[in-house]
């Protein structure tokens, strides 16, 4: 067998767990992105309606999806998420984050992104309301290209 038909078959490795989410987000040293993860608890919970799933050892998901690669890999993925990482806290927007939302992130405040990722330092800088409608507009894109 080879490593490429290994691939296919593999599990993936961020999985939900059991780890309760306000116990992961008590754990963040830095004081700043602890804050922040508690308020983005709030936000993710508010604008997805889902509960807070441990996803890995760092991932905080709302809701999920399967999908599924031509490859053959599938798996389940949280349809929200974020993680409080020691440089910035990290939102995981999926649907084209740079090419969906040009206009928002021009509005957005100061952030880096890639193209599922948007990156920040404090959420106190940033226009929550912008922050909102990224989170609910890609949650609702997931939730509709890949329904349960």
């Amino acid at each position: 067998m080879t490593l490429r038909s290994n691939v296919a078959k593999s599990e993936n490795k961020t999985q939900p767990t059991d780890v309760d989410p306000k116990e992961f987000i008590a754990t963040v040293d830095h004081a700043v992105r602890r804050a922040d993860a508690e308020r983005m608890l709030s936000i993710m919970g508010e604008v997805t309606g889902e509960q807070p799933v441990m996803w890995g050892p760092s991932i905080i998901g709302f809701g999920s999806y399967h999908y599924v690669y031509a490859s053959g890999r599938q798996g389940d993925a949280p349809a929200a998420g974020f993680s409080p990482r020691k440089a910035h806290l990290v939102v995981y927007l999926l649907g084209g984050l740079e090419e969906r939302y040009t206009e928002q992130l021009a509005k957005l405040g100061p952030h880096k992104s890639s193209k599922a990722c948007l990156y920040l330092k404090k959420l106190d800088d940033v226009d929550e309301a912008v922050l909102r409608f990224m989170i609910k507009d890609s949650y609702d894109f997931i939730k509709e290209e890949f329904p349960s």
